[in-house]
């Protein structure tokens, strides 16, 4: 079957998508962006392969399979049979890197006792590695990066004590290694992969040992579904480094524009707050664009805003909104600069301003800005749709919603689950209609 793929290289997260001939989504693909844009975008259009294949699966199977739970519970433990194999597969790829930057001459003298520390270490983590990829299992990221680093962290505290080794040696060792290992593409044949999965679902999951004979068949046939890719689209704020032909570029614009007009086909107003810039985009009844305005100067009000004061405060950036939900009261900020921001929450907490209360006025300053880069493109027209990975945090949509409501009325607001993939949902509608 022919797909069509759009990449959104943002400057936090990478983003893929996959559609069909009829425009429907077949998968959706995210990986945080690196400085080699290029292993960057491979990984995400994987993922995004990946997810087509589990569509694919569940088409065929629907069928096969009549109750919609015992297909969910198929699927769900087919997923975290090759999660695993992929976390596994990338902590032997890990482990060698390492081993192979403690053969460097300064280590020398040491090379017997880190090797052992080593495969110590890497031992726990692949013992530890099915808790992670449990039916309850929670994750706060889905990174290798991160879910290797923190329990590796700790791991090497331990094992450099008894070892008596440096901690900062092993430490600096794998972080030499794992920026390698990050920026390394996916390698292997992903049916092959899915199939190994599929083998060690059926041995280890006696819960769905009562539909083995009925997936098997169809399961092999979804899988040898050829998958074309007839066109792919790049855009984003990294587009210009992208791997792509001239014409295989979109402005990030003309794609949130038109993505946002496929998730809402109402939309007339669209707000886009990433990483790195707020857009503001109007559009026509087909999405086109009509009119636009993104922040000027410095990433001041964006996601990396957010990213910074999360830092300053010590906590995850998706701590942020429930935070902000708890304050009794919103702080005045004054400042939108980030570096100046940091050192009005560091001044407010010192004079003693609840946390909370402060988080929430930064979140209120946030979406002022927007709400001003908002009135710059023609203001808010019905239907609004808010998108980027702002648009996740409850905090911020609460300040949204109030200012929208203030200032313009009772609008619809459309906030969709998947509007982080909004920017390559019009890639990929863009590389459709080159085709076609």
């Amino acid at each position: 079957m022919r797909v069509f793929i759009g990449i959104d290289l943002g400057s936090t997260t990478t983003k893929a998508v996959v559609l069909d001939e009829s425009l429907s989504v077949l998968g959706r693909g995210i990986t945080n962006s690196r400085a080699n844009y290029d292993t960057a975008c491979k990984v995400a259009k994987s993922e995004a392969l990946l997810d087509a294949r589990f569509t694919l699966l569940q088409r065929g199977l629907a069928p096969v399979v009549a109750a919609e739970s015992r297909l969910d519970d198929f699927l769900g433990s087919l997923e975290r049979s090759f999660r695993l194999g992929q976390f596994v597969e990338h902590l032997d790829d890990l482990e060698q890197t390492c081993l192979d930057k403690a053969k460097a001459d300064r280590f020398r003298n040491q090379q017997a006792a880190i090797g052992e520390a080593m495969h110590a270490i890497f031992h726990r983590l692949r013992a530890d590695a099915p808790s992670l990829f449990t039916r309850d299992a929670r994750r706060k990221s889905d990174f290798f990066r991160d879910l290797a680093g923190s329990r590796f962290m700790a791991l090497a505290q331990e094992t450099a004590k008894a070892a008596g080794l440096s901690y900062d040696m092993l430490l600096n060792i794998y972080d030499k290694a794992i920026i390698e290992v990050e920026n390394r593409p996916p390698s292997g044949d992903l049916g092959r992969k899915l199939l190994r999965a599929l083998d060690r679902v059926l041995e280890t999951a006696p819960e769905i040992a009562e539909v083995a004979a009925d997936v098997s068949g169809p399961t092999h046939r979804a899988l040898d579904i050829p998958i074309g890719e007839a066109s792919v689209v790049g855009t984003g704020y990294g587009r210009v480094t992208l791997p792509f032909p001239k014409e295989h570029i979109r402005s990030e614009i003309l794609c949130h524009g038109l993505g946002a007009h496929m998730m809402h086909p109402g939309t007339r107003t669209v707000l886009d707050i990433g990483g790195q810039d707020t857009k503001a985009i109007q559009v026509d009844p087909h999405g086109i664009v009509e009119n636009f305005q993104m922040n000027d100067r410095c990433a001041a009000g964006c996601g990396r805003y957010l990213g910074y004061i999360a830092d300053e405060m010590n906590v995850g950036v998706h701590e942020l909104g429930p935070l902000a939900l708890r304050a009794t009261r919103t702080a005045r900020i004054n400042s939108t600069c980030t570096v100046f921001a940091g050192a009005e929450l560091r001044d407010r907490l010192a004079l003693g301003e609840k946390r909370e209360d402060i988080i929430a006025g930064l979140h209120r300053a946030i979406i002022l800005r927007a709400m001003s880069i908002l009135s710059r493109s023609g203001g808010v027209r019905d239907q609004f749709t808010f998108t980027g990975g702002v648009a996740r945090n409850e905090a911020a949509v609460r300040e949204l919603r109030q200012l929208i409501s203030e200032n313009y009325g009772d609008l619809a607001i459309n906030i969709n689950p998947d509007s982080i993939y909004t920017g390559a949902l019009g890639a990929a509608a863009f590389a459709q209609r080159a085709v076609n």
